[in-house]
């Protein structure tokens, strides 16, 4: 697939100088991204490679918090019991595990409950409010849900149920009649990040809490494993605060892993320390797959598991749902791919949307994901669920896909989500009418560059200039992830050597020994995912230009440093 490189608007001179002398004489290149980042003082440039629990923002600056733990602490003192309810994914299902467990540590008379993708749907359901009052439930905590739960708020308020909704998706019109509502994305609440997981939200609850019970809150620090695996699984920025989650939360799984995660890390075979990387995309599937194939209750019985037969136990089942989860993807993305390549006018749109009776309803998320990999454009995938046509949407980056589906929105019974993630629900003799009404504001609003996937580049690099010390700086700019990209560098006029062939058992990869005419005594091996075709349009007397990240390859007690090819250009 062709790519468009972008260079990133590069920093002053000036500018560059006087932060690099501050940082004791920081590479220039590392500054120069530095004030991309606006990190732009000695005092940020110190909160960004040393990140402090320090910075993390009263939990009280969030609307209705303290509406919120004033309702808690009265269940408590009255023995009300609680339930913790949460969605079924990856950041609902760590949600629940948090505040369960945390809150489990004082107070006995409460459980969690996980709606069923299939029976029930997405978020808050008729069926778990009934559930509530049915057992003399008082108080439901809802994690990743809720915020536009309007007429089920009303339901559970008429049945004696109070909510405390911990929500991060956007709000609609109105705000539901909970007993308190926490969401930074609130047109009303001051607080001062906006982009927590609702994992984070429920962890700002704990943490409040916590300070108006006058308990130890470094105890609560122990959970960030949890609020970490969510932040990174929900692709939300990892700056600010979040960045302090998943710094400290990557800690507490490389040093004191709760037993369920480490049994995923061995069931794995993850023998390095583990990354944002390894998190997205070995943890978080996992996690993930419970409630795509069975139930979402797993994944959080696993997690809050504290006797290691059993969590074994449970991440071997979940490692053997994850395996039927990979290949229920396969199959879907090759019915996708098909779709669309017998079909023309599919071929020519600026959007992708499909819909089949039989699709797994707990993968066509990813299924979205993978297609966008070959067409690149918003793509929605649709399955039939419960009499009606139900799916996922993911977008292409800088397009906001969450308000080109608010735009068709008289053509569905619900939708929710992010800029660039949704879930919606339609009467199936809507399908046709969506699919032309969302092709059509796209192709109005879609500027046709975002079409074509686009590599931002930091920096140009000579390779002599990539060293140990210069890698042993650029690995403190982790955790990184979106807002905080791994940096990404450009180098000209590279030669390959003739030790450059392709690799995999298809050979659709590529391993490439690179130097450059200046200093050709300096050679570094790459490895281009997905390049192997290029190899073809290759010599080894012909420049050409490559962009990369810079990664360890640790291989039989060795770590030599390696590019990460992204793409090639002749």
């Amino acid at each position: 697939m062709k790519k468009r490189w972008k260079t990133n608007e590069q920093a002053n001179q000036e500018d560059i100088q006087k932060l690099s002398s501050e940082l004791n004489n920081l590479d220039a290149t590392l500054t120069n991204i530095l004030l991309q980042r606006k990190i732009n003082t000695f005092e940020k440039a110190k909160t960004f490679f040393r990140p402090s629990l320090d910075e993390i923002h009263d939990p009280f600056l969030m609307k209705d918090m303290d509406k919120a733990v004033e309702r808690l602490q009265k269940a408590i003192k009255n023995e009300e019991k609680i339930l913790v309810y949460g969605d079924y994914d990856v950041d609902g299902t760590t949600s629940v595990a948090l505040v369960y467990s945390y809150l489990k540590n004082f107070y006995d008379n409460l459980t969690y409950y996980i709606p069923d993708r299939y029976t029930e749907g997405y978020g808050i359901s008729y069926q778990g409010i009934d559930y509530a009052a049915d057992n003399d439930f008082k108080l439901i905590i809802a994690l990743d849900c809720g915020i536009k739960a309007i007429e089920k708020i009303d339901y559970a308020s008429d049945k004696g149920v109070d909510f405390i909704i911990c929500d991060h998706h956007r709000p609609g019109d109105e705000i539901p009649k909970a007993v308190a509502v926490l969401d930074q994305k609130r047109e009303d609440c001051n607080y001062p990040f906006k982009e927590l997981s609702g994992c984070g939200v429920g962890f700002k609850l704990m943490q409040a809490w916590t300070q108006k019970e006058g308990k130890d809150e470094s105890n609560l620090m122990e959970y960030l494993d949890l609020l970490a695996i969510s932040t990174c699984a929900d692709i939300v920025p990892i700056t600010g605060e979040n960045r302090v989650f998943v710094y400290y939360g990557l800690k507490v799984i490389n040093e004191n892993p709760r037993l369920g995660i480490k049994t995923m890390v061995e069931l794995a075979k993850l023998k390095n320390e583990l990354t944002v990387t390894d998190v997205v995309f070995t943890i978080a599937p996992r996690i993930n797959a419970a409630g795509r194939i069975e139930t979402g209750n797993k994944a959080v019985q696993m997690l809050v598991e504290e006797n290691k037969v059993k969590a074994l136990e449970f991440g071997n089942n979940i490692n053997n749902l994850n395996v039927e989860r990979k290949e229920l993807d396969r199959a879907i993305t090759k019915d996708g791919l098909a779709m669309i390549d017998d079909n023309v006018d599919l071929q020519n749109k600026k959007t992708t949307v499909l819909y089949s009776e039989n699709w797994h309803k707990g993968v066509i998320g990813i299924v979205a994901s993978r297609l966008i990999e070959t067409h690149y454009r918003p793509t929605i995938i649709l399955t039939e669920s419960n009499g009606k046509a139900t799916g996922s949407a993911r977008s292409v980056k800088d397009f906001d896909v969450y308000d080109a589906i608010d735009a068709c929105s008289d053509l569905l019974e619900q939708f929710g989500g992010h800029k660039y993630a949704a879930g919606l629900t339609m009467k199936l003799e809507n399908l046709e009418a969506f699919t032309e009404k969302f092709e059509q504001i796209v192709a109005e609003q879609i500027d046709p560059e975002l079409l074509i996937p686009q590599i931002g580049i930091d920096a140009k690099l000579e390779l002599h200039q990539i060293t140990d010390k210069f890698n042993n700086i650029l690995k403190q700019f982790a955790p990184t992830g979106p807002g905080n990209m791994r940096p990404v560098f450009m180098s000209e006029n590279v030669f390959m050597t003739n030790r450059s062939r392709k690799i995999g058992e298809d050979k659709t990869h590529l391993r490439l020994e690179v130097f450059q005419e200046e200093n050709p005594n300096i050679k570094f091996n790459c490895i281009g995912f997905g390049l192997g075709n290029v190899l073809d349009d290759l010599d080894e007397g012909i420049p050409f230009n490559i962009v990369y990240n810079i990664e360890e390859n640790h291989w039989n007690g060795n770590t030599t440093l390696q590019l990460n090819l992204k793409d090639i250009k002749i």
